[in-house]
């Protein structure tokens, strides 16, 4: 895992602290926190934290820090990228469920357009990271895990490269993808601050960073993300119960990025996709990789409102992906 410098501590606090609007704030959950340098930082600017910690090594540390302080922190044996596995039974730690963890939290469900519940804070393993953004995604659009609590913000260090790949525009193929259309639309995205690789720490016994390579985008940087939920995201027929089903049709649409929308609508059987297209005001030549995230959303809605559409499509890609996601 990645652990902060001391001298990063400050900078995320501030940053953290930006945009924060007046009144009580939401509890900050933060996972990962390790030796807990940035806990103590949190926690010196007034925050109220709940440190979700899978190492035993630094747990028991955390626990010290617990009992020095009256209530403002919280230290919780678990994952956070090992909640809501699929599997039955009782859950051993670090694996968790989400609803215990916001039961002991105290945190209720509010509706999708209330105000923030709880905000998340971490820094993102470098390892299958693009795995665990997609099954946040994933949780996101379901309004699941996490998500059925509201809108829950995270506030995430991820890699230069990821970030470059959420904030892609189209015409940009080799990094517009399926999960920048996914994520614009589902989430506000907004950077906090970018730090060089070399401000960060790790316990790896060779002390090595084990940066990850990248070709396509830059990489020289670990990027403060801040992904809130779209407040109108769920509005005409999009829904957390048909969300995957737009998911795989995004995911779809990108196998060949380069391909024509019109192609794709016929290899969907679509016979009418002409009038759906002028109706759309799409033009008929009009690339995948050229769509804004917006013209996916509208596609959708437009396939669900007419009885050209069969979710049948991608119901078998559908259920694989979600198990491999879990």
């Amino acid at each position: 895992r990645f652990i902060a410098c001391p001298k990063l501590a400050r900078t995320v606090r501030r940053c953290l602290q930006r945009g924060a609007g007046p009144g009580p704030q939401p509890l900050l959950l933060e996972f990962a926190p390790g030796p807990g340098v940035l806990t103590r930082s949190l926690l010196d600017a007034g925050f109220r934290v709940v440190a979700l910690e899978s190492s035993l090594d630094f747990f028991t540390d955390l626990q010290s820090l617990e009992n020095s302080l009256d209530g403002q922190l919280k230290v919780i044996h678990g994952d956070f990228f090992r909640l809501d596995p699929l599997a039955k039974g009782a859950l051993k730690p670090p694996a968790v469920s989400s609803d215990k963890l916001f039961e002991t939290m105290g945190v209720a469900a509010v509706p999708w357009r209330a105000d923030v519940p709880l905000r998340v804070f971490g820094i993102v393993p470098q390892q299958l990271e693009r795995n665990r953004l997609w099954r946040l995604l994933f949780a996101m659009y379901e309004c699941s895990s996490i998500y059925r609590y509201g809108r829950v913000e995270l506030n995430l260090f991820i890699s230069e490269k990821e970030y470059t790949v959420l904030t892609a525009k189209p015409g940009e193929s080799k990094i517009y993808q399926a999960l920048t259309v996914l994520a614009q639309l589902g989430y506000e995205i907004e950077l906090l601050h970018k730090e060089p690789w070399s401000s960060f720490a790790t316990n790896l016994k060779n002390g090595g960073l084990a940066i990850p390579k990248a070709v396509q985008a830059p990489n020289d940087h670990l990027c403060l993300v801040r992904l809130t939920p779209q407040e109108n995201l769920f509005t005409g027929s999009l829904k957390p119960s048909n969300a995957s089903t737009f998911i795989f049709m995004v995911k779809q649409s990108f196998a060949k990025p380069k391909s024509r929308l019109r192609d794709r609508l016929s290899s969907w059987s679509l016979d009418n996709s002409d009038r759906l297209l002028k109706a759309l005001e799409i033009p008929k030549n009009a690339a995948m990789c050229n769509l804004y995230p917006e013209d996916y959303k509208r596609l959708f809605e437009a396939l669900q409102n007419s009885d050209m559409f069969a979710e049948i499509l991608f119901h078998d890609e559908v259920l694989t992906s979600t198990r491999t996601m879990n």
